[in-house]
């Protein structure tokens, strides 16, 4: 593809007007203002750039995509009875056609809103996998580990389920997917299996996916039962010493964060799902300023609702701005770099997150001739605080095409609808049922 007088986002985040930039199989190939004389001959497609922003698709960093088979199911319930006696019944009926399903719904839902790739933490990830690779999306996939007994790790079979998934599609579709392993939490787990994970991540170059201190209560419990926090505990178990995605850290504290920036690990900022469930303000702005990479998650649709970034975009820096009362915390360049930069980095994807020649084309395409985004005083301003998912025309991955003017390329959206529909039916029949 050849955009024509388009404007960027550049790799140190400025906005440069008028370029052209071409992508040639996966890559970028060319940003600048003078079209090379290789191309006099091209016959590809040439897209007019007028009144477009090309930039950097998003990176959703926390997420259980097949949960979109439960949006709206459980509300107005504090977390403790949302995930009893709502999340946990639904879930125990569901097999992997229905998380195929699910999950199709939740890839075609972040496409619209411009998200590239993103973090899940599930279960029947094989299905999660297979919906990635059908879509085109790319994916860092975990499979969830809880144990409430005195087992070891290689006694679970959710274990072996994460060892199969890991060796069936870790590095497969060209490195669009990547397979990590998941401890779901410390209080949905014992330091045996927490520390034997670790183990095998470390053994095999795995990176982890967790949920850490999102609620106050967990934090605390934590303390009580092991004179450590949450981040103090993963890292005496050895967590920390691989690659490791953090969601939520609502209630780290300066000791915390101090570890967290020592051991490179990368927290996901979930502030919609942490404000819907009454978790509370993560301090981000305090993390930023210890030199954590900090990336955006949306969460799973049942704690959020959809996967809108836009939403996560302004939430992030005006929650900092209003709870610690200055309006200078966290910019909007601090934020697109959350969403984008820090995201890619979090998943180990080097060669994503910013529009340079040689990356990979993982990118978005903004239409700016709208009502709301006029006048442009501050492009990257109005992205943050003005713009909503209809400005997205253009959704591209590895240079593919996925999602452009409100269609989808690769996913057959009415049968996808339907088939979700019959999966929450098919749920929801079996719960009555029951009760």
């Amino acid at each position: 593809m050849l955009f024509k007088n388009i404007s960027v986002i550049d790799e140190n985040f400025n906005v440069l007007q008028n370029k052209n930039v071409i992508i040639k199989d996966q890559i970028i190939h060319f940003v600048g203002d003078e079209i090379p004389q290789e191309m006099d001959n091209y016959s590809g497609e040439i897209i007019n750039g007028k009144n477009k922003l090309l930039m950097p698709g998003f990176f959703n960093l926390h997420c259980h995509v097949p949960m979109t088979l439960m949006r709206g199911y459980g509300e107005n319930l504090s977390l403790n009875r949302w995930l009893h006696e709502k999340i946990f019944p639904f879930e125990e009926y569901l097999n992997a056609q229905h998380t195929y399903n699910g999950s199709m719904l939740g890839i075609a839902e972040m496409l619209s809103f411009g998200i590239v790739s993103f973090s899940d933490m599930y279960f029947f990830s094989d299905a999660v996998a297979k919906a990635c690779i059908d879509s085109g999306i790319k994916a860092n996939i975990s499979r969830s580990i809880v144990c409430f007994d005195d087992s070891d790790v290689t006694d679970l079979q959710s274990f072996w389920e994460a060892k199969i998934l890991y060796d069936e599609f870790n590095g497969c579709e060209d490195g669009r997917i990547k397979v990590e392993m998941s401890i779901h939490a410390e209080y949905t787990s014992t330091p045996k299996v927490v520390s034997g994970l670790a183990d095998y991540a470390k053994k095999i170059g795995a990176g982890m996916h967790i949920h850490l201190s999102e609620t106050e209560s967990e934090h605390q419990d934590c303390i009580a039962r092991h004179s450590l926090t949450p981040a103090g505990y993963m890292n005496q178990c050895g967590i920390f010493d691989v690659p490791t995605i953090a969601a939520h850290c609502v209630f780290v504290d300066e000791h915390d964060m101090d570890l967290l920036a020592e051991k490179n690990v990368s927290v996901s900022h979930c502030p919609v799902s942490n404000l819907k469930l009454g978790s509370g303000v993560a301090p981000v702005s305090k993390m930023l300023e210890k030199g954590i990479n900090v990336a955006i998650g949306t969460d799973g649709v049942a704690s959020n609702n959809n996967t809108n970034f836009f939403e996560e975009l302004k939430l992030a820096p005006i929650l900092q701005k209003g709870y610690f009362h200055d309006p200078l915390l966290v910019s909007t360049t601090q934020t697109l770099q959350m969403a984008t930069r820090n995201g890619a980095k979090a998943q180990g994807r080097q060669e994503s997150g910013v529009l340079k020649v040689g990356n990979r084309a993982d990118l978005i395409m903004i239409d700016l001739d709208k009502p709301h985004l006029t006048p442009a005083h501050d492009i990257i301003s109005n992205l943050i605080y003005s713009a909503v998912p209809s400005d997205i025309v253009m959704t591209i991955v590895d240079g593919k095409v996925l999602y452009k003017n409100n269609e989808y390329l690769t996913i057959d959206i009415e049968k996808v609808k339907y088939e979700t529909k019959k999966s929450t039916d098919e749920i929801l029949s079996r719960i009555n049922s029951k009760i």
